[in-house]
């Protein structure tokens, strides 16, 4: 007998190996630190991408490359470099910046894919999700969750850009995509200030008689900036009067949610805003699960695994699962977050640890 090292050194061993080759066999003893690493390690890699980089790209794709049937939008992925010959911002999502010139319509389609939009600048573009024409603002969040009809159309002389998280990964990976077209132009090309999805949804702590069933994802289209803002504010305010309301000391934190269950706003996407005083800074931490973050306002540092980088606004950055990060605010400082957290959840993986606090 031979120790299980790989190696083989008789004809007997060699063959035996042949055989594995040749019948699609793997011995777990060839591979065990690749199946089984001592703590995650992913392909992907920490990256930022400069915001006025992007904008710059999309718009010179607005100028050259007309969107419309065929292609369906102009977005462009954000690739991690850890997964070339990819168009995946980590092994589970997707993330792309999303450019639609003036009076431009980006027809209709639908996938199995969830899907939402964020806004970091600009206004004037309605997307309409199932015919229900919803307002898109600087500092909205949008959804579109799987298999909901979609498309946008611009009012507006102006381009407006915003980015788009996907679930597109893990669909793949998992074999559950599937993709329809719909209408040319948009089903209602109306552009009314308020959603008919609002109207009925959001009302805080009130949830209509008509609508009791659970849903999968959240029937709320739209959470408008002025909501996300107050709660922010108001959590720092209470800090300042002495409660406890914050994440950690001049960390604000708020997680957008499902109203008919409290969970998710997505079956596989999680969505947060984080805002730090200037000056904060928060603990280093380390978590099972990618995560993908855009600076919304001012401007601040990221230590990812160990590298320190300099954000200003709209700037994005991926942390790989169980890549150490904190952030630290030089002027007040807002960010928009999105991860597979749900996936992460439900699947009982789960876990945090922050090296400050742990190892004491």
């Amino acid at each position: 007998m031979q120790e299980m090292t790989g190696q083989a050194d008789t004809p007997e061993l060699v063959q035996l190996y042949r055989d594995f080759e040749v019948n699609s066999m793997a011995p777990l003893w060839t591979q065990r630190d690749d199946l089984m690493p001592m703590v995650p390690s992913p392909a992907a890699v920490p990256h930022v991408w400069r915001w006025k980089t992007l904008f710059d790209i999309a718009e010179r794709s607005g100028e050259l490359v007309p969107v419309g049937r065929g292609g369906e939008r102009r977005a462009i992925g954000l690739v991690n470099p850890g997964l070339p010959g990819t168009a995946y911002v980590t092994p589970t999502l997707w993330c792309a910046i999303q450019y639609l010139g003036g009076y431009e319509t980006a027809p209709e389609h639908r996938h199995s894919q969830n899907a939402f939009r964020f806004v970091v600048e600009g206004q004037g573009v309605w997307t309409v999700v199932n015919g229900d024409p919803v307002r898109m603002s600087r500092g909205d969040l949008l959804l579109t969750p799987g298999w909901n009809f979609h498309g946008h159309h611009n009012d507006t002389a102006e381009p407006m850009a915003w980015i788009d998280g996907l679930d597109i990964p893990f669909s793949n990976y998992t074999d559950v995509g599937f993709f329809e077209f719909g209408s040319e132009r948009v089903t209602d090309e109306a552009s009314p200030q308020t959603s008919r999805a609002e109207r009925l949804w959001a009302h805080p702590g009130l949830r209509p008689l008509s609508g009791l069933d659970d849903k999968i994802s959240s029937p709320l289209s739209a959470y408008r900036w002025e909501h996300t803002d107050r709660a922010l504010s108001e959590q720092l305010a209470l800090e300042d009067e002495g409660y406890p309301a914050t994440v950690e000391q001049g960390h604000a934190a708020i997680r957008f949610t499902n109203p008919t269950t409290g969970g998710d706003v997505m079956p596989t996407i999680r969505s947060e805003f984080h805002r730090l005083r200037a000056g904060s800074q928060t603990a280093v931490r380390h978590e099972v699960g990618s995560s993908v973050w855009q600076v919304f306002e001012g401007s601040g540092t990221v230590l990812l695994g160990g590298v320190e980088h300099r954000l200003d606004k709209g700037d994005l950055f991926v942390v790989p699962s169980w890549v150490p990060w904190s952030l630290r605010a030089e002027t007040a400082f807002d960010l928009f977050r999105f991860n597979d957290g749900p996936i992460i959840d439900r699947l009982g993986f789960t876990r945090t640890y922050l090296p400050s606090k742990d190892d004491r």
